[in-house]
């Protein structure tokens, strides 16, 4: 489950479109980062990730496809979009949604966040909204998994890079989990996309209700954090991931930067 959880959380201005959650046309910084995935030294999937971000508001999508190895055995890809407001420095998600195909398999997900409770729509539906279901309670609070790096990003510039601490609690359209942040530090890193120095922070994955009992993670997975590192760009302002890793599952998912605009 981390090393799934390193994609969806990049699973994160371009076809949002809402006349009441539109960030500013003045003011906004844009970007598009590309990233390669692999297992070992084996490549298994390509991200692409869009954003436009403002003081008040942000939108995003991602697009995310099998690659090298794993497009042998697979044929799948994810598209995911998000926008909201930042409000008093705390993101604020309007809207999620994420298309996932598998093969034939084709579903979308939609979360709205009225009154402050996420609430999904799935089509088709699930067969099972897990044991137990993601209750409102839980859901009450709770963000999107691509708005869990608006706010990490958010923290970071408020404490001035000392802010990977915490809990973030995140609803994915039916599974409702905690991000546990613990602050590593400081570290230097190099990939083709970017080189300097990152924020390091390790993100632990608390399950709490949405699961079916054969996708709950294992005890090895919980085990596991993700390992993120977080360059500053725009001059500090906003923090981006540049490496994802986690020991997680067969030989470890390793997730870079390759290639990153901005304007």
């Amino acid at each position: 489950m981390p090393a799934c959880l390193g994609l969806s959380l990049l699973t994160a201005p371009a076809s949002v479109a809402s006349e009441d959650a539109v960030v500013p046309a003045q003011d906004t910084f844009s970007l598009t980062a590309r990233y390669s995935s692999r297992v070992l030294i084996f490549p298994v999937g390509d991200i692409v990730f869009e954003a436009r971000l403002a003081d008040t508001a942000y939108s995003a999508s991602t697009r995310i496809e099998a690659a090298g190895l794993a497009a042998l055995f697979t044929d799948f890809d994810i598209n995911a979009e998000v926008q909201g407001y930042i409000e008093d420095t705390e993101a604020s998600p309007r809207r999620y949604a994420h298309v996932e195909r598998t093969g034939r398999k084709v579903r979308s997900v939609e979360v709205s966040f009225a009154e402050g409770v996420a609430r999904s729509a799935v089509e088709p539906p699930f067969g099972s909204w897990g044991v137990p279901p993601a209750s409102e309670d839980d859901r009450t609070g709770a963000i999107d998994p691509m708005s869990a790096f608006v706010a990490l990003s958010e923290q970071l510039n408020r404490d001035e890079g000392r802010g990977c601490e915490g809990v973030l609690p995140v609803f994915d359209g039916k599974s409702r989990y905690n991000l546990r942040l613990e602050n590593r530090g400081r570290d230097r890193i190099r990939t083709r996309g970017w080189r300097g120095e990152a924020v390091l922070c390790d993100i632990w994955y608390e399950p709490i209700s949405g699961y079916d009992p054969e996708d709950y993670p294992s005890e090895r997975e919980l085990s596991q954090p993700l390992r993120i590192w977080l360059a500053p760009i725009d001059g500090g302002r906003y923090y981006l991931p540049v490496r994802l890793y986690t020991r997680a599952g067969l030989g470890g998912v390793t997730i870079e930067l390759a290639q990153v605009s901005a304007a």
